[in-house]
């Protein structure tokens, strides 16, 4: 196993707020990690470290065998990493703004290399558009053709597929894994869940501490979660009464149904024992990575002291 990222005991400080509390990670080579966690969790802060362009407080490791501190510039060389804001110029063509990014890396073939770019992300027929009027699925792609552009070996994304439809969000997710299948490795943060379950791992961080690690199975086994799935008349509206009963961590409307979770099985059992037989059917069903979400933050401490 060749590990892409390996850094220990990361923290990172602003003021009074510590947004990064000892953070260990490592990713395997070709592996695309889901970094999950609620706003102002410390992901963005933790990529920034990753790819050197934030010194952490204290820890050591690295990025692609470089040190993060010591080869902080080597490391940029060979990552890609895309916003959250779309960054690049407005008032350049998408053909412009690759050849811009070419000439900063000091690519060689750099006509050939844009060109490249843009046909393999369907990009080649709008090459003289300006970005600023691209939507916001066009722009994500533009985005990731600039982010591997100098063919890093590491790509850091920040919530790249946030405020864009699903389509464009499928299409971006095949490019990530057809990436991947190359050999890149990928670290991407996301609020989705159902992008949270295409990564070959995931790594849950709230405020600034990572909680849970590993596969969406093992992080959803480890939880200790067990879910009831109730329907019936009106099902949807006992999420509130039930809420705040002994043993219910998180109650919440599906549709017309409704799930019930926590982690004592005989407490969860008596919440719901007085809607049996009223009208609505209850099953046993397999908690979702949105449940363990849900949970993990709710047992979180803030990080401001």
């Amino acid at each position: 196993m060749t590990l892409a990222i390996d850094v220990h005991g990361l923290n990172k400080t602003f003021g009074d707020k510590h947004v990064v509390d000892d953070v260990t990670i490592q990713v395997e080579e070709g592996r695309i990690c889901g970094f999950l966690g609620p706003n102002g969790s410390g992901k963005t802060t933790t990529l920034r470290m990753l790819c050197g362009l934030l010194t952490p407080d204290s820890g050591s490791g690295q990025a692609l065998g470089f040190d993060i501190i010591r080869q902080a510039d080597e490391v940029k060389l060979r990552t890609g990493y895309m916003t959250q804001k779309f960054s690049l110029y407005e008032d350049l063509t998408i053909a412009e703004n690759l050849e811009f990014t070419a000439r900063v890396y000091g690519l060689d073939r750099r006509r050939e290399r844009v060109d490249a770019a843009l046909e393999r992300l369907g990009l080649t027929s709008r090459r003289g558009q300006l970005a600023g009027t691209l939507s916001g699925g066009w722009k994500q792609r533009l985005a990731l053709a600039t982010a591997t552009l100098h063919e890093p070996r590491l790509l850091l994304l920040d919530e790249p597929t946030a405020g864009v439809d699903p389509k464009a969000r499928r299409t971006f997710w095949d490019e990530i894994h057809a990436l991947a299948a190359e050999g890149l490795t990928v670290l991407v943060s996301t609020h989705y869940m159902d992008e949270a379950e295409r990564c070959h791992e995931i790594a849950y961080i709230s405020y600034g501490r990572l909680i849970a690690r590993g596969t969406a199975e093992e992080v959803i086994a480890a939880s200790g979660l067990i879910t009831f799935h109730g329907e019936g008349p009106d099902a949807d509206k006992l999420a509130h009464e039930l809420a705040g009963r002994p043993g219910v961590e998180t109650a919440a409307a599906f549709g017309q149904a409704i799930h019930v979770s926590g982690t004592d099985r005989a407490a969860l059992e008596a919440a719901i024992q007085p809607y049996r037989g009223r009208g609505y059917a209850w099953t046993e069903a397999h908690p979702t990575l949105e449940d363990v979400f849900i949970q993990l933050m709710d047992a979180s401490q803030d990080n401001i002291r």
